[in-house]
């Protein structure tokens, strides 16, 4: 055997690559160094550095789940009318890099006509951030990128305008595990009643440990039913969450007396102004009623057109809340105030002593 040893591959799965190589030539000349940035436009920001050179970015709204022909249509765009760098937002929206002002006009005039609507910058509603729904995910009681297209066929007038008191993010989940964070709206999924098993199929279909462990709250447990392996729910422990329906298709929660829609409000994760926190329920049992979820789209637009119409300069949707207080919002929207809004679980007295409404 040679006394020579090979050199070890080095390993080349080591997290993201180097984003540099991708960024366009004066953002990275100018990395750390820019002076400020402002918006001459509704989806076009300006950024100019300390050394003078000056790059603009158009911002378009697209869908999170693109098809490859989508794609390239975005990319023969951002070829033909831009310098042929672009990005993705955690928003979904793509930003193009331009370093030549008069690119700028016929690049929004190519994505306008190609059905991508320019804006989501500033006080404006941001393209709404959504899990995965249907095409993907194996747990969703709706598919989240269909509410999100029945919203934002109403809201496209607020994406491409900067008229709202300040930026609005809304997202919207598959299922209560809410995926999609917190937001000034969100709308989620509700499961108001605990799985329906299927005994017949839970030993065939099913690894019960594995079933039991991802239960949150321990309410799964192995039993024997008509003499077959099988599992049952202890229903006073049961949160409906749907966690358990992944590893056993068999334990069925979602139906249409069962998976209903909640819309939360005044989530934020920036400590701009205030504190980062959590969205508040609203309203809880709207039909979750596909293709355009219309209940939820008329509850939206309440709660928008009362913020727009009433909340400060730069307030957020929760520091407007806080502001106004609960009462004042639930007058405004028309929303009924009702006893499953009051937090019941053991640590709610903390929670309702640092609330706007309720102290004891």
């Amino acid at each position: 055997m040679s006394e020579a040893q090979e050199k070890p591959r080095t390993a080349d799965e080591v997290g993201v690559p180097d984003h540099h190589q991708y960024m366009h030539p004066l953002l990275n000349k100018n990395h750390g160094n820019w002076d400020y940035h402002d918006r001459p436009r509704a989806g076009v920001l300006r950024h100019v550095s300390k050394s003078g050179d000056v790059v603009f970015s158009v911002r378009a709204g697209t869908q999170r789940q693109m098809d490859v022909y989508t794609i390239r249509k975005l990319c023969d765009i951002g070829d033909e009318y831009g310098d042929g760098h672009v990005r993705f937002t955690t928003r979904s929206n793509i930003e193009y890099i331009i370093a030549d002002e008069a690119k700028v006009a016929p690049m929004i005039e190519a994505l306008e006509e190609a059905g991508f609507p320019v804006g989501g910058t500033g006080a404006s509603v941001s393209m709404i951030s959504h899990t995965q729904g249907w095409l993907h995910c194996d747990i969703p009681g709706t598919d989240a990128s269909g509410v999100v297209k029945g919203l934002m066929d109403y809201l496209h007038k607020e994406f491409i305008q900067e008229r709202m008191p300040n930026r609005v993010r809304i997202t919207t989940s598959c299922c209560q595990i809410n995926c999609g964070g917190q937001g000034d709206i969100a709308i989620n999924v509700q499961y108001t009643k605990p799985p329906t098993i299927n005994h017949d199929l839970v030993a065939n279909v099913c690894e019960r440990p594995a079933v039991v462990a991802r239960c949150p709250v321990a309410a799964i447990r192995p039993a024997m039913v008509d003499g077959k392996p099988s599992l049952e729910i202890d229903e006073k422990k049961c949160v409906c969450c749907g966690a358990c329906y992944p590893p056993c298709p068999p334990m069925q929660i979602n139906g249409a007396d069962s998976t209903k829609i909640a819309i939360w409000v005044g989530g934020k994760h920036s400590n701009a102004r205030s504190k980062p926190t959590f969205h508040k329920l609203a309203i809880a049992n709207l039909p979750n009623n596909p293709p355009h979820w219309p209940e939820v789209g008329a509850v939206v637009r309440k709660i928008i057109e009362a913020y727009k119409a009433d909340a400060k300069d730069w307030e957020r949707m929760g520091e407007w809340i806080d502001r106004i207080g609960w009462k004042a919002f639930f007058d405004m929207t028309d929303l009924a105030f009702t006893k499953h809004h009051l937090d019941t679980w053991t640590g709610a007295r903390k929670n309702m002593n640092s609330s706007s409404h309720i102290h004891f």
